[in-house]
């Protein structure tokens, strides 16, 4: 990977992608800070493609909420990718601000700003070259390759729109803004804005009561473009206190099913992307838990309308 980095005089890298993505609200669109009112502490761990050596290894964790001296959610998220069993590492810490706009008593608007530092350390150590090899006794040689430097900084800028009513919502979001340069060499490696559109319904299976809150069931579209990646997911969530679940269809390679539970103020998730490409079992698909903790919050002041679309 490092040699082809030294002959071609750019690359663009992608981020990571967290199939719960409305149970990773923030990372999903910076606009979501601030939407669920009350403070909000939520993780999120992914495994992809355990069966393969090098696999990839992503952690997000996040707090956010909504202040009505600012008229809008504060929200800090960290993200740690660690791809290739350490190799390569990157680290994102990130700052949000939303607007919250209550265009009429049935339609809302939110717009989030998103500042982020972030880190990639690389471990030489690991890494392999063709000048290492005998073809006797394998890696045995001292490779002549420079070694470049061993961590790389900068600071990126995100933004997103939410809009959304009591039965439908929809958010586009524009990340890496200024496509940062995160190469470790001297030839550029730019991070590619990433380009994201979701929206969805909620439909009532049945009339609410007093004692009785009907099933639901939710469709949704995500689009997701960076550079020469495309992906969509289709799907739908289907809940019924306190269970949830749901199945998607994403870009002819992954079927992808979910479980969750809500219970008081927690939340959990369960989902396995089930791999129906040319790559089927040989990966072992993809593993993601999200844990989320909404806490109550003292009685609002003035009206305040909270999104009402699937958290998992």
């Amino acid at each position: 990977m490092l040699l082809l980095t030294a002959i071609v005089p750019e690359v663009h890298a992608q981020d990571p992608q967290f199939t719960q993505f409305y149970a990773n609200p923030l990372y999903l669109n910076p606009a979501f800070a601030g939407s669920a009112r009350c403070p909000r502490f939520i993780l999120n761990y992914r495994n992809q493609w355990p069966a393969i050596p090098g696999n990839f290894v992503t952690y997000s964790a996040s707090y956010d909420q909504h202040f009505d001296g600012i008229s809008g959610g504060l929200g800090v998220l960290v993200t740690n990718d660690v791809a290739g069993e350490g190799t390569l590492v990157s680290t994102n810490v990130s700052g949000i601000y939303s607007y919250h706009l209550e265009v009429n008593r049935n339609f809302s608007i939110k717009a989030g700003f998103q500042a982020t530092y972030a880190q990639r350390t690389l471990d030489w150590s690991k890494l392999t070259f063709g000048d290492q090899i005998d073809s006797r006794f394998g890696f045995v040689y001292q490779t002549a390759e420079q070694q470049p430097g061993q961590s790389v900084s900068y600071v990126d800028f995100s933004a997103g729109l939410l809009a959304y009513s009591d039965k439908f919502y929809f958010g586009f979001a524009a990340h890496h803004l200024t496509q940062p340069d995160q190469s470790f060499l001297v030839p550029t490696s730019k991070l590619p804005m990433k380009i994201t559109a979701h929206t969805g319904a909620v439909i009532p299976l049945g009339r609410k009561t007093r004692f009785n809150d009907p099933a639901k069931i939710s469709p949704n579209i995500l689009f997701q473009q960076q550079q020469d990646f495309r992906q969509i997911n289709i799907g739908m969530y289907f809940q019924k206190n306190p269970f949830i679940a749901g199945l998607w269809y994403r870009n002819k390679d992954a079927f992808i099913a979910l479980i969750g539970l809500q219970q008081g103020v927690f939340k959990f998730g369960y989902s396995y992307d089930i791999t129906i490409s040319r790559l089927t079992n040989a990966t072992a698909g993809a593993h993601e838990i999200s844990f989320a903790m909404q806490l109550e919050c003292k009685p609002k002041k003035k009206r305040y309308r909270t999104i009402n679309c699937p958290s998992f």
